[in-house]
């Protein structure tokens, strides 16, 4: 958001506890979590955090769906499955917290990020998109 907030773009972050149950805190206690304990240091967001959901399984919100259907997955290592907390698990799947999307200024889905993917790279992909 420092980078490209000041044109057509932004961030939106969603709480996901399908991994390892790292997320248990309660939507309106999100940004506390935040200021205070991971990141911490006082940080605020810059852009829009929305409540948790589901990204995987039975239950997953649409949006996910969508993304995961139009991209193909990044990783191909499904990880350890005693740690995901969703049914039925597909190849597809967000395999991990920090997975990201790039979505274009029209909807689109541009590209799909695995959570150990340089930032630079994804920056250098948004620069395209603008």
């Amino acid at each position: 958001m420092e980078m490209f907030g000041d044109v057509n773009f932004t961030v939106l972050a969603f709480s996901c506890n399908q991994f390892g149950l790292q997320s248990p805190e309660v939507n309106h206690e999100t940004l506390n979590i935040l200021k205070y304990v991971r990141p911490g240091g006082g940080f605020v967001p810059k852009f829009p955090v929305f409540g948790r959901v589901e990204v995987n399984g039975l239950n997953e919100e649409p949006l996910f769906s969508y993304l995961k259907e139009t991209l193909p997955f990044v990783n191909p290592v499904i990880g350890d499955m005693k740690k995901f907390y969703w049914s039925p698990i597909k190849v597809n799947d967000i395999r991990w917290n920090f997975e990201r999307f790039l979505v274009a200024a029209d909807g689109l889905p541009f590209k799909r990020y695995e959570l150990h993917c340089p930032f630079e790279k994804v920056e250098e992909d948004i620069a395209i998109l603008l």
